[in-house]
């Protein structure tokens, strides 16, 4: 019905008609945020209902506890990265420090990574690169 009053109102069709549908499609599809942190983290945002698996039965999140290796975490990341379907990453700043080499050569602003305090290990904005990015890009001078 949508693609009929779309084309209908534009009086085109083709390529602009697709788009138009495609877009309304992704609109209404919305995306995901996924996160990787400590047991805390993760159940407090599942909780929250952030919690996903699709189609090919991967989950939008990973639970890192002490058995969980520095590969595993960085080829999860990897992947939430190429996945098409989630928006921002959050991850806890201790896990961060863990794959940093990672997450300084990532570079794209979407997915957004946002680095998170945890329960044990607070914020320290010395240690978050996009925070030292996003700094860098402005001058005292564009707040007065």
């Amino acid at each position: 019905m949508q693609y009929r009053v779309w084309c209908r109102y534009f009086r085109t069709s083709g390529l602009l008609s697709h788009m138009i549908v495609k877009m309304a499609h992704t609109a209404q599809k919305g995306k995901l945020i996924a996160v990787i942190g400590d047991e805390d983290t993760c159940t407090g945002f599942l909780l929250g209902g952030i919690g996903e698996i699709n189609k090919k039965r991967e989950p939008n999140f990973l639970v890192v506890n002490k058995n969980t290796s520095v590969m595993e975490i960085e080829e999860m990341f990897r992947n939430f990265v190429k996945r098409a379907d989630i928006a921002i990453i959050l991850i806890n700043q201790n896990i961060a420090e863990m794959i940093r080499h990672v997450i300084d050569t990532y570079t794209d602003p979407i997915p957004a990574v946002l680095e998170i305090p945890s329960k044990e290990c607070p914020y320290d904005a010395s240690k978050d690169s996009i925070l030292r990015r996003a700094k860098g890009m402005f001058s005292a001078e564009d707040f007065r």
